[in-house]
């Protein structure tokens, strides 16, 4: 059995090395697990890591226009506008009668650091346009938030407790859940709008010579917001605010309709009721 090779002259012994300087190794064996611990703690944990998405949707409807006319005064302006982006990539639109939307999309190298900025300009630019658009015009809108990810979704249900009750209970979860570290964006799903229904007969509104326009207008004229100044003591300033505004079923019910001389109350010829269901709102009619 041959001996084994000494090593070559003017070669490092590594193992010769650690063995007569056992301070050092043992420092850096020491500096390296500590850096390590660190390290651990420091490692991503998210299930869904966050991400950047360098695209973002541009909406706007033209109640009534058609599908030439919505392209002609909202897609082709606005994909004008948005060609002036930074690092501006390419856009798709998708128009249909009375809405457009569009897809900016910016060049892949775009860096990360700068894409809430661009965001930004995006915004004010658009915006800047919407005075040239027609002035029936809703938007336009933006959503820039496709990066968005959710950990945890919580489900509520309450037997015997109206919608309303429940959305409120939801929202005063939600404001204790946003104290805790690390949360950062909560958002509520399936909530009922709630919605106040007129219910009027045909019959009654025939015999009365009014019609539902009429009632509507009554409507509109008392739940109005508007400025009503004032009052200077010299020693403090009072707000006047006059009466009038919905803040329950009854008031709504309350409202005077006027049928020629006559004065009717809306609840003796209507009835009002809330309730929380998906869809349009609005006066309905009953034939009878």
């Amino acid at each position: 059995m041959s001996a084994p090779e000494s090593p070559a002259p003017g070669g490092v012994n590594l193992s010769r090395w650690s063995i007569n300087h056992r301070a050092l190794v043992l420092f850096f064996m020491i500096l390296i697990g500590v850096a390590g611990f660190r390290s651990y703690f420091a490692l991503g944990r998210n299930e869904d890591p966050p991400f950047t998405v360098k695209t973002m949707v541009v909406q706007a409807m033209l109640p009534g226009a058609s599908v030439e006319e919505t392209a002609h005064l909202l897609t082709d302006p606005i994909e004008k506008k948005l060609q002036e982006t930074p690092y501006f990539d390419y856009v798709k639109s998708y128009t249909v009668a009375g809405k457009t939307t569009i897809l900016l999309n910016l060049q892949s190298g775009t860096p990360k650091a700068k894409v809430p900025d661009i965001w930004y300009q995006v915004r004010k630019k658009v915006g800047d346009l919407k005075v040239f658009l027609p002035s029936t015009t809703a938007g336009p809108f933006f959503n820039d938030e496709f990066g968005d990810t959710f950990g945890i979704i919580y489900a509520f249900t309450a037997q015997g407790f109206s919608h309303r009750d429940l959305r409120d209970y939801v929202e005063t979860v939600r404001d204790e859940l946003l104290h805790v570290p690390d949360v950062a964006k909560i958002e509520t799903l399936g909530a009922q709008d709630e919605k106040i229904y007129v219910d009027l007969s045909s019959h009654h509104l025939a015999r009365l010579g009014i019609n539902s326009a009429m009632i509507a207008s009554s409507l509109l004229a008392q739940n109005v917001l508007m400025p009503s100044g004032t009052l200077d003591t010299g020693t403090e300033q009072i707000r006047i605010q006059p009466t009038g505004q919905f803040n329950s079923v009854q008031d709504i019910e309350n409202v005077t309709v006027y049928a020629g001389s006559r004065k009717i109350r809306l609840g003796d010829i209507a009835t009002v009721t809330r309730s929380c269901v998906n869809g349009l709102y609005g006066a309905r009619k009953i034939l009878s």
